[in-house]
């Protein structure tokens, strides 16, 4: 009998797919990643700047662990578009734009760790769980009226319609009273999930030893990454 793994063994066959499914089933994600541990002294360094309490480093950070200059990439724009102290939509608004947006692209990772970022935010656990809610059933009309509820209506046409759009949309935008500058906070921000929602669901990232809702929330720095 052959010694070693079965990830060891397998050869080239039907078999191997199967194997190789059954080897990633503990796995947080489909192609390999380098933890904190693993990590060489150039890509530790960009670690250290995302990490957590424990060296923790979030799933959705590490599967870029490969190509750390995309990892450097994606921080830089997740920071700038939604932790920036320049921003002038209130941050709970655009968590909210980026937990409904998840919800529509079916990222459950996205979702679970945003609505917890809203929640801490919004520092009302009745009325976010209602939030929630009416994401799930698609029916933000009950907790969104008027303004907010025409941003929210934006980001879904961003995300599932974005063919559909025209400059009409924008000026109805105007019209519920967003600035031209908060226009581009909400397309900013349905852009960025729309991009790392199909990461994290095209990669089959998972929430597996994750810290749920840690968000680097020093905005008034841009070079401060870290989660806390």
């Amino acid at each position: 009998m052959a010694s070693g793994s079965l990830c060891e063994q397998a050869p080239n066959t039907t078999r191997h797919s199967r194997v190789a499914v059954a080897c990633n089933k503990n796995k947080m994600s489909w192609i390999k990643i380098i933890n904190y541990e693993e990590a060489g002294s150039q890509l530790k360094k960009i670690y250290d700047r995302v990490k957590g309490p424990n060296n923790n480093v979030d799933n959705i950070l590490l599967i870029h662990s490969l190509r750390p200059h995309s990892l450097v990439g994606h921080m830089t724009l997740y920071k700038n578009v939604l932790h920036n102290s320049n921003n002038t939509l209130p941050k709970w608004y655009l968590e909210a734009i980026g937990v409904y947006v998840s919800y529509l692209n079916n990222c459950d990772y996205c979702f679970e760790h945003h609505f917890s970022g809203f929640k801490r935010l919004f520092d009302n656990d009745d009325e976010s769980e209602k939030f929630k809610q009416a994401v799930i059933d698609d029916n933000l009309e009950i907790v969104f009226k008027d303004k907010y509820l025409a941003g929210c209506q934006y980001a879904k046409e961003l995300t599932l319609n974005h063919k559909t759009i025209t400059q009409d949309n924008i000026e109805q935008l105007r019209e519920h009273g967003f600035s031209d500058g908060e226009i581009l906070e909400i397309n900013q921000v349905a852009s960025y999930f729309n991009y790392v929602n199909r990461t994290v669901v095209g990669l089959g990232v998972d929430t597996k030893g994750d810290i749920i809702g840690l968000s680097p929330n020093n905005s008034d720095d841009p070079n401060n990454w870290n989660h806390e």
